[in-house]
């Protein structure tokens, strides 16, 4: 009896090895979603449709394949997605990442675009106005982004902004401080609109893409935020940002609302597309940055 007992043990133990070493399936990044890039530990594959495009070293995105009827990825897409939304044909489509780097924006230095005043931007405090020609504090300079020039909510389906842009077929001088309205087109914010000022130019963005400024969103390459606000502040992920609202309490209080904003009015969306056309700008935006073009 004590023979059979101890094969027993061991047949059981094998099988428990055996079920541990099984593959496990990996869930596949979603379209738009962060698929790659140095730090990063979820899913490297996309879903059906989607390719990993790289961006830079941090962080590559799932684009939508030239061909999409491309049945070689994972098809787990989960069934709960939002539905499109329905846009006029005056609209073009985008894609949309975060960021918040501190940095003086690349419409606050003159002669970028035909407009009353270059982006404000401000002293260490994030308050106090500094020359239009001093350096980003990301240079070694004394200029950086205004703490007022973060995201907020003006009802449930409507939010003021900013961004760093590139659209197709235009240039700096079209696009710095003129107003878009984005209206998403995905993920749990489908249907909302975001009215965002464009104060920035990013040299690494794609096609028709607009790089939401939101606090915690990610200090990018170049990092003034740890030189703007000195102390033990946590910016979360150097691409990507915090993770969780509770996250939020670890910046400085004064761009603590934009970081809450992410996780209420966005509802952490993660990279949604949206459909994007210019407006004209409301005052409240322009109100931050002085700058209105002619």
């Amino acid at each position: 009896m004590e023979e059979i007992k101890r094969l027993m043990f061991k047949i059981i133990i094998i099988l428990l090895i055996s079920l541990l070493n099984l593959p496990r399936a990996t869930p596949c990044a979603a379209l738009y979603g962060q698929c790659g890039g140095k730090e990063w530990k979820g899913s490297t594959q996309c879903c059906s449709g989607s390719t990993c495009t790289f961006g830079n070293d941090y962080y590559s995105q799932c684009l939508p394949s030239s061909d999409s009827s491309s049945s070689s990825s994972p098809t787990t897409i989960k069934t709960t997605q939002s539905p499109s939304v329905i846009v006029d044909d005056s609209r073009q489509h985008g894609v949309t990442t975060r960021y918040w780097d501190c940095c003086k924006a690349s419409c606050g230095w003159a002669g970028k675009a035909s407009v009353t005043n270059p982006v404000k931007t401000c002293a260490r405090d994030g308050i106090t106005s500094v020359d239009v020609n001093a350096q980003s504090g990301c240079n070694g300079g004394s200029a950086y982004m205004c703490s007022n020039q973060q995201p907020w909510n003006v009802s449930s389906s409507l939010s003021y902004g900013y961004a760093a842009a590139y659209i197709t077929n235009q240039r700096e001088s079209d696009w710095c401080c003129a107003c878009y309205s984005l209206i998403f087109t995905s993920g749990p914010v489908v249907g909302k609109e975001l009215i965002v000022q464009v104060t920035n130019t990013g040299g690494d963005l794609g096609k028709n893409h607009f790089d939401l400024q939101m606090p915690g969103g990610g200090v990018g390459l170049f990092d003034g935020c740890s030189s703007q606000f000195i102390g033990s502040y946590s910016w979360g992920d150097r691409y990507g940002g915090v993770r969780t609202r509770s996250d939020c309490d670890k910046l400085p209080a004064s761009v603590r609302a934009g970081c809450f904003w992410r996780f209420d009015w966005f509802k952490n969306a993660d990279n949604p597309s949206m459909s994007f056309k210019k407006v004209t700008c409301p005052p409240a935006l322009t109100a931050n940055t002085q700058c209105i073009r002619k």
